[in-house]
């Protein structure tokens, strides 16, 4: 079967249900977002030879049936709810229901599967293992928020209310401090090869190479130019006729960003190699900023080629790495 004949699907997903609208079939139909209904579902896509299913990415609510659908052989691709939106209004719909929006979705899988580059948009879901570590990088990050915001309070708020905040950011750095222990000794039990490559190189802690193993399960599988889009840092034209727009960076995982932000500003006094790339960039006229961006798609660069290559860090190798 050609990939332009293949059947597509769009699933709806929110809390307690799931809209979906398949290809040859005239009306969407619900099930509920839990086993049962991902039978029902399995048993229409297979019934109508479904090859490539869409969904939106929900706060991992669809983690469930997307993970479900992918152990099934399916073809599975999530997206960012801002992309279907855009799609939709670009498709002229206004009013927005369950129904509607899992046929937006279905119409958007129609086009990503004659993409000439529609593997790229198929992305693998991470194992068991790193959907626990995952779980516990998210929960550091909750933490991290609410720990930031107790401190902000502290010094504005009235006296009266001191001895309470101090008191919730003395729990919150405990709990911080257990989940960062549980989380440092799940990796080495589970990825202490992988760990002690990433965290080899000065800048990176413990912190992002649990952000990395978690959330970029692609990491020493791409291109450099390919891991670089993945995560939001390579520059991207803005060009119109004879107008040469500033090249910016945007999309990608921004959590992934941020993490590689820190460590990219720790190297930029400590990791020799940014170092002088950064110094070299800024010298050369580069505003900080963009000088600073550079060293994180470097080093993103440098830990991609790492893993794929399964060696260690030299900083000698690295200097002219890019």
């Amino acid at each position: 079967m050609s990939v332009s004949n293949q059947r597509c699907a769009g699933i709806d997903v929110s809390k307690s249900t799931l809209d979906i609208a398949i290809s040859n079939i005239a009306r969407s139909f619900t099930v509920p977002n839990e086993d049962g209904g991902f039978n029902q579902i399995l048993k229409e896509l297979k019934r109508n030879e479904t090859q490539l299913i869409l969904m939106e990415a929900t706060g991992g609510l669809e983690s469930g049936v997307a993970g479900y659908l992918q152990s099934e052989g399916f073809d599975v691709v999530v997206i960012n709810p801002r992309q279907a939106r855009d799609f939709a209004r670009a498709m002229g719909y206004l009013a927005k229901t369950d129904q509607i929006d899992a046929r937006v979705l279905l119409q958007m899988a129609k086009v990503i599967n004659q993409h000439p580059e529609r593997e790229k948009y198929i992305r693998p879901l991470p194992d068991a293992h790193r959907q626990l570590l995952a779980a516990m990088v998210v929960r550091r990050r909750q933490l991290t928020i609410m720990l930031t915001a107790e401190r902000n309070r502290l010094h504005p708020s009235h006296p009266q209310n001191h001895e309470s905040i101090r008191f919730i950011i003395s729990v919150l750095k405990s709990e911080m401090a257990r989940i960062e222990a549980e989380m440092s000794a799940y990796i080495s039990k589970n990825f202490s090869e992988l760990s002690a490559l990433l965290s080899a190189v000065k800048g990176v802690g413990a912190a992002t190479v649990a952000v990395l193993l978690a959330e970029v399960p692609e990491l020493g599988t791409l291109s450099r130019r390919e891991i670089s889009a993945l995560i939001g840092v390579a520059p991207v034209n803005r060009d119109s006729g004879t107008m040469r727009g500033r090249r910016t960076v945007f999309g990608g995982r921004a959590s992934v960003r941020t993490a590689l932000y820190m460590s990219a500003l720790v190297g930029t006094r400590h990791n020799p190699v940014i170092k002088e790339f950064y110094t070299r960039l800024v010298a050369a006229g580069k505003p900080k900023k963009v000088a600073l961006t550079a060293c994180i798609r470097k080093l993103l660069t440098i830990l991609n080629e790492m893993l794929k290559n399964n060696e260690a860090w030299d900083p000698l190798y690295h200097q002219h790495a890019s």
